[in-house]
């Protein structure tokens, strides 16, 4: 494994945990972040605790300013870029700032990675959204949760891109940003189009980190809302199984280098967002909680499953936590540490 990493957003749900493992395992880590994000501070001092004061350098930056995010890559030989505007409702209220952190960030970073003379590896938190709403493909209605008619392992790499939502645009930019700077520049860089990542740490609000936010909402009794019917489905993954992938990439780079994975939970791990999901909620946590219904979300797909048989083909990579273990993990974490909640 590379020894000099930079984190942007390594201050965030993903980055901090990312951020963790590698200091333990004797990594340099560079963290740089401009502390927007809610329970950033308080992940920073987690990590104080967990690996000690001076185990990592931390820089308050923002991508959007390309000579502190190129300052900051000087000699990395690993960029792991989670830097990003990750709210869709957020995109349409302010459009432009969601365009000019995602899109415009992640062009900066990989100047940053062209300019830099060790050609380090860089490493893309992209999402499902890329796809938009998949309308043309057939969806059925169950009792607790929609389908794809015909895709019973998920959608692949090879479908087209169809960005729906300013976040969707955004984000598709740099996707595809990356993945010309692997074949223009050489840049090392692979693309993970993430699907509702969850975990420790997770910060969740209500239209940002769903997972975390029912946890959260149902330990501190706030009002919780459905957008859409509670049927819609997600593939969920733990956190930890994210960063397996993350390693496996930057171990097997001669393979991964210029590749896009889907990276989700897969069929397995595929669950309705209400329906299906308050049962567990309700199982890992003794509540029962009442929720209020609403319109459905700009872009919201029905049904998202990522068929990840080309990561686990290619990388050897498999989800280790099931729907059940993972909330079970996020339930206890949060119950240990409700004060760090509004």
């Amino acid at each position: 494994m590379n020894d000099r990493y930079l984190i942007t957003g390594g201050a965030g749900f993903i980055g901090s945990n990312y951020a963790q493992r590698l200091i333990l395992s004797g990594a340099d880590v560079t963290i740089f972040d401009n502390l927007s994000r809610g329970g950033a501070e308080s992940n920073l001092v987690w990590l104080e605790k967990e690996a000690g004061k001076k185990s990592f350098q931390f820089i308050k930056g923002d991508v959007r300013n390309f000579e502190e995010i190129k300052e900051a890559a000087k000699e990395k030989e690993t960029i792991i870029h989670l830097a990003a505007q990750v709210a869709v409702t957020t995109s349409v209220e302010d459009p432009r700032y969601d365009f000019e952190v995602n899109a415009g960030g992640t062009f900066n970073v990989l100047e940053a990675a062209r300019l830099n003379k060790k050609q380090p590896i860089v490493l893309y938190a992209s999402t499902n959204k890329v796809y938009g709403r998949l309308e043309d493909l057939e969806i059925i209605e169950e009792p607790t949760r929609y389908q794809f008619r015909d895709l019973k392992e998920g959608v692949d790499e090879s479908r087209s891109l169809d960005f729906h939502s300013p976040y969707g645009c955004s984000k598709g930019a740099g996707d595809q940003y990356v993945r010309d700077y692997s074949r223009i520049y050489g840049i090392p860089s692979v693309v993970f189009r993430q699907s509702c990542i969850y975990g420790t740490r997770q910060f969740g609000i209500e239209d940002q980190g769903w997972v975390a936010w029912f946890v959260i909402a149902a330990l501190k009794k706030h009002p919780l809302k459905i957008y859409g019917d509670g049927k819609q489905i997600r593939d969920l993954l733990f956190v930890e199984d994210l960063l397996d992938a993350y390693d496996l990439a930057i171990n097997k780079i001669t393979v991964s280098k210029g590749q896009v994975f889907n990276v989700g939970g897969g069929p397995e791990n595929s669950i309705s967002v209400w329906m299906e999901f308050s049962k567990i909620l309700k199982e890992v946590s003794g509540m029962d909680i009442t929720v209020e219904y609403k319109d459905w979300r700009p872009g919201d797909q029905k049904v998202f499953i990522s068929n990840v048989n080309k990561i686990h083909n290619e990388l050897g990579w498999t989800p280790k936590n099931n729907v059940k273990e993972g909330l079970s993990r996020l339930y206890k974490w949060a119950s240990e540490n409700k004060d760090l909640f509004v």
